[in-house]
Parts: C-alpha cells; structure tokens; sequence
C-alpha cells in the first residue's frame, strides 16, 4: 500500500524554500514569507499564476498585534491576485497542518498545485508573552501564571518517566548534545555550536536549571523563521528532482493532562502507524528522521512511540549510536527543533523542507549519503495534536 495506490494519484514536492532561523529583527512575517514562498515557486520551475491554493501554518496565540496573515501569501506576485489562501493553526505543530491540509486539496481534485508557507515570528515579544502564548496550547495552563512555562510542562513528562523508568539527565545531556553538533552543519540553524556532552550534562552558570530536570540546553530556543513547499500531483520540471509523500497519518490525544498517560505519547504512535501503514514501510526501511524535539524529553519519547525501542528503553538508542549521523536510524540531522530554532508555524513545513533536500542530495554539509526515504514528526502541545510524513526519493 501507498498513498498513490490508496488515492490513484501521486503527491510530490517539487519545490521548497528555507530561511535562516534564529532573531530576525531585520524580518517581518510578510517579509520571511514572501522569501521562501518565492524561493520555492522558482525552485519549482512554475509561475505563481500556476498556483491553485495557499495554506499558511501559523501559530500567534498573541505573539503577533496581526492575527489574519493568510493573504500576505499574495504579496508575491500580482499572479496570485484572488488565489484562495488559508491559516492554518494547530499549536506547533501548525506547519504539518497546513501541509496535510494542502495535501487533502491534491487529493481531493480541488487543486492540481498548492503552495504551503509555515511561518512565525516570536523574538520582538517578551518572555512573559511568548510563554503566556504558548501555554495557550495546554488545557490546564492556558491562561495561569506560569514561572517556567512550558518547559514546565515538559518537566513534569520527565519526572513521570524518571519515576517510572529512572533517571534520565545524561542521556538527555547526549541527545542535546547531539542535536547541537548536528545544527553547526544547518546553515539555517539558530544555534550553530558543537557545546559537547559534558557542558550539556552539566548544570552551571551558562546552562542553568529552566524547571527540574531540564536545563537550558534540553529546551529549543525562541525563533523567527519560514520555510515553504509546493505540491503538486505531477512532475514540474523544477530546478530539482521531486520528492514524494508515500504516506501521512494524524492523530489527536485528549487535552486535559488526567486523562492521557504523561510518557506513553500515545497519539504520537498512532500518527506515525497510520503513516507508516499507508506507506508500506517499516522502521528498518527509513534512512533518517526528523522529530519534534521541542524539548530533549520529547526526542527521548519519540524514540519509543514510534518503535525504535520498547517503553522505558530509549536511553538505549542514544548509548548505542542508533540515532547519531553514522546510525541505524539517525534523527534530527538538521539539529532538530533543539539547535535549528523553533518559530512555532514554521516547524513542521521546515521538516518537510529539510527532508526534501537530504533525498534530493542537496543537503549540503548536513548531506546523508545514499537517503531514500524518510519520517518526519510534529507534534502540537502535550503530545496533542500529532502528525507524520512518510516520504521518498522519486
């Protein structure tokens, strides 16, 4: 099973375009999407007038006074002049919503070429606002008074699993570590420093405690950023070969926190079976991923919920190299969301994004030899909303 044997129709990625992440001042939302979506228009080979239909992936919950951006899209060409646009939100994992929903619009006719912009800015707000902003994505601190945010949140997924599984700071001190040596090769990434385990394992003036067990360097950093991808349901003699999407699967856990297991991430594996299904692959077929590792807690979490290892085990894949560049399974060579920066709407399309390039051999530094296939995971909230991509070299 595939998706084009399921749907009698392929979905390919013909086009994409990528901004640097990190503090933009010099940037405005309509500034950062009107550069990747032209990038990826060209990269694409088409005219804009070509396109059918925009989904923009933005998250703002406050972050932004402007709070209706999908027509900003337009701002590209006059081509686009009444081109349906719509925003898309689902906390963060907004971009891979807005993917899917353009996805949905191949595949139900209704176009033949979307464009997807995943987009945010988050620097020029406060702290106080970024973090009431995004505890808006959790059903028992939207609204409250929070110290740590949700990094808080996370924290609390960390002492569950230290009390059921044992510790867990050092080898979410690798898993930081890794994702940092991995980001110096991102020329997109925020954080571009190979820190090393130790001073990532290691609690000191520079990499304080943010909410017990996590520290600085187990938290992605504030972002602005874009990324854009077009689809289409056939070739476009672009300036790269396409890639396609074999499969995609979402799916929603319950929001309030008593009623989810805080370490089983449980939506997060029903997501990635549905994805993997409808591809007809399995883990051993994959030669990379990429996770939603807003926290190193949750990269630790997803190596369980999509099978790499059983509950409790997912130490092992870290001590043992499974997911290092050279491994069975390496993840989040891009630096993930840890060191590539985290503009919330822009996460998920950047996934995408990132993954095109490595199966297109166009990754340049981060380039894995011989990549054919791969996952990519986003995640909004608590393990909430979830989403997964399967694609492949076409």
């Amino acid at each position: 099973m595939s998706l084009k044997v399921q749907f009698g129709k392929d979905v390919l990625l013909t086009g994409w375009g990528h901004s640097r992440f990190g503090k933009l001042t010099e940037e405005t939302l309509e500034s950062l999407m009107v550069q990747v979506a032209t990038e990826a228009i060209g990269n694409a080979g088409i005219e804009p007038g070509q396109i059918d239909e925009i989904y923009v992936g933005q998250f703002n919950s406050g972050m932004m006074p402007l709070a209706f951006p999908s027509s900003l899209a337009l701002q590209v060409s006059e081509q686009l002049t009444n081109v349906p646009s719509t925003r898309v939100e689902n906390a963060c994992a907004s971009g891979s919503a807005a993917f899917q929903q353009g996805t949905k619009s191949l595949l139900a006719g209704t176009a033949k070429t979307v464009l997807v912009i995943g987009a945010e800015k988050m620097t020029h707000a406060g702290a106080d606002v970024v973090g009431a902003a995004l505890l808006g994505a959790d059903y028992d601190m939207a609204g409250k008074p929070s110290t740590t945010g949700f990094t808080g949140l996370f924290a609390e997924v960390a002492k569950h699993y230290e009390k059921r599984y044992g510790p867990v700071s050092d080898v979410l001190g690798t898993i930081a570590a890794k994702n940092h040596r991995n980001g110096v090769d991102n020329p997109y990434a925020q954080l571009r420093k190979d820190l090393g385990e130790a001073f990532c394992q290691t609690v000191s003036d520079k990499n304080p405690m943010v909410a017990d067990p996590l520290r600085r360097t187990d938290c992605s950093p504030v972002s602005d950023g874009a990324a854009a991808v077009v689809l289409t349901v056939a070739p476009t003699g672009g300036a790269t070969a396409p890639v396609r999407l074999a499969g995609f699967g979402q799916a929603n856990d319950f929001f309030p926190a008593e009623r989810r297991d805080p370490t089983a991430f449980a939506a997060t594996r029903a997501s990635w079976q549905r994805a993997m299904a409808m591809a007809g692959v399995g883990l051993a077929d994959l030669d990379f991923a990429e996770v939603h590792d807003c926290f190193t807690i949750a990269e630790l979490l997803m190596y369980e919920a999509i099978g790499l290892t059983e509950p409790g085990q997912g130490a092992r894949a870290v001590k043992e190299g499974w997911v290092f560049k050279d491994g069975r399974l390496p993840i989040n060579v891009s630096g993930g969301l840890k060191a590539k920066g985290h503009p919330v709407g822009a996460t998920g399309v950047s996934q995408h994004v990132i993954a095109a390039m490595q199966l297109t051999g166009t990754a340049g530094d981060m380039q894995l030899p011989g990549a054919r296939r791969a996952a990519v995971q986003n995640m909004g909230g608590v393990g909430i909303a979830n989403y997964v991509s399967v694609l492949e070299a076409a």
